[in-house]
């Protein structure tokens, strides 16, 4: 997951050593930009595409990893 929290740190401008899975996305810019950044990142690095209205809802970045996980499963 070290290469999704980089990214993640990037599309939500923080440093990168705030990135782990309890990061809470709602006290950042979590907007429209920001998920569909994610989906484009999370399809390049696991091959998995993530329903935009679910990662919507997510509110930490655990949240997005479960939902990786589902996805694979």
């Amino acid at each position: 997951m070290e290469k999704l929290y980089s990214e993640l740190a990037d599309i939500l401008e923080v440093d990168r050593a705030t990135v782990g899975p309890q990061l809470s996305l709602v006290e950042h810019v979590w907007d429209s930009l920001a998920i569909i950044s994610t989906i484009a990142i999370v399809d390049e690095l696991y091959n998995v595409t993530l329903d935009g209205a679910a990662l919507g809802k997510c509110e930490t970045v655990a949240d997005i990893e479960s939902l990786i996980t589902q996805a694979n499963a």
